[in-house]
């Protein structure tokens, strides 16, 4: 059977039971467990329900020029770089002096 039924969208992924007809299968029955039995007929797609035109260029996706998590890592790295680089090293003073400072 290559037709599509509509039986609604609380049962999207379930698997149902369908009873029908071979010599009409105009109208089929969905079975669930815990529902009623009921009726669904083929799915009709109207001229409004086409296919979906092309988005604009401008809000496709678009090939990234650079990665936010390593520009933060930069920025956060730039900021650490600057912070040791104000604060006092005795290493330097330890030697020169080549003993007890």
């Amino acid at each position: 059977m290559d037709r599509k039924y509509e039986v609604g969208l609380s049962f999207i992924g379930c698997t149902v039971d369908v009873i029908y007809d071979p010599a009409d299968i105009s109208e089929v029955t969905i079975e669930y467990e815990g529902y009623e039995p009921w009726k669904a007929r083929p799915m009709v797609i109207g001229e409004r329900a086409g296919k979906r035109p092309k988005l604009p260029e401008h809000l496709g996706s678009q090939p990234a020029d650079a990665s936010r998590l390593l520009g933060a890592a930069q920025k956060q790295h730039e900021q650490r770089q600057h912070r040791q680089a104000r604060a006092i090293s005795y290493t330097c003073a330890w030697n020169e002096v080549k003993g007890d400072v």
